[in-house]
């Protein structure tokens, strides 16, 4: 072979792999990342103040229950999938520690949660129903819920919970919805391992009826209680703080008193200025 025809060979040889390997090194390059970090984070905060609609899944009874059906009160929502065995029970434990304490501060049936299997193909009722066993989640008020893929996809949309195959099952975005008595989302709470004042406090603002309107005795009420209020953190529960109404009470009464003295001393001032 002459030095001319080897160099034609090499060169038909060098084009042949350029042109099978360009194309991969090209889709390499322009596959993106599929879980940005603060794209996730910006799509998720863009869906408060949605509401969500009719989304009807099974519980663990197989029976029907449409979100819906739980309005009227304010609801958490939360999507796992059964097989994780990392992220999704860290998320589960602090729900169920938030969700306690907000019951023990709010009473059990002043919210309701559901925690949804967005795995749709495995998370069945069955798996949802052997998964709250495991977990020791007995707490009343509180759905697992299974559903069709559809329906998952349309209510993660617009919760903007971000979810996607990977090697290791699924990636998703560690997100708990509080939402308000009329299916409004309210709140998002970040990460897998909050604390329960992280649940309770937009619970406790939705429950003692900021957003609702309420007679003019209950308002006051309600709102005292709010403040009122407040996490004992050694306790790991919320009480009653009466030394806040206490004190507000003493504030106002000083307050009425230093009132009264100026307003008589100006009434005497300009009586004796009028008899002048």
């Amino acid at each position: 072979m002459t030095l001319s025809a080897f160099a034609g060979v090499a060169a038909t040889v060098f084009a042949v792999l350029l042109g099978t390997l360009a194309p991969r090194a090209a889709a390499q390059q322009a596959e993106p990342n599929p879980f940005d970090e603060k794209a996730a984070l910006e799509y998720s905060q863009s869906a408060i103040g949605r509401t969500v609609g009719s989304h009807v899944f099974r519980d663990r009874s197989v029976r029907e229950i449409d979100l819906t059906d739980l309005r009227g009160k304010p609801l958490v929502v939360n999507m796992i999938y059964t097989s994780c065995y990392n992220t999704c029970p860290v998320i589960l434990e602090s729900l169920y520690d938030g969700v306690k304490v907000a019951q023990d501060a709010l009473g059990e049936d002043s919210f309701s949660v559901v925690t949804i299997g967005f795995d749709a193909r495995n998370d069945t009722p069955q798996r949802m129903r052997d998964f709250a066993r495991s977990r020791g989640v007995d707490l009343p008020n509180w759905y697992f819920l299974s559903g069709k893929k559809e329906i998952i996809e349309r209510l993660s949309k617009t919760l903007g919970f971000i979810y996607f195959p990977s090697p290791k099952g699924f990636d998703h975005l560690a997100q708990t919805s509080v939402l308000k008595s009329d299916g409004t989302i309210y709140r998002h709470v970040y990460g897998s391992n909050f604390g329960p004042q992280a649940l309770a406090e937009p619970l406790k603002e939705l429950v003692f009826g900021i957003e609702s309107a309420q007679s003019l005795t209950q308002a006051i009420i309600n709102r005292v209680r709010l403040f009122c209020t407040i996490y004992d953190p050694r306790a790991e529960r919320y009480r009653f703080d009466y030394s806040i109404f206490i004190g507000g009470i003493i504030g106002l009464l000083i307050l009425s008193s230093m009132g009264f003295v100026i307003a008589r001393n100006v009434w005497r001032l300009w009586r004796a200025s009028r008899a002048a």
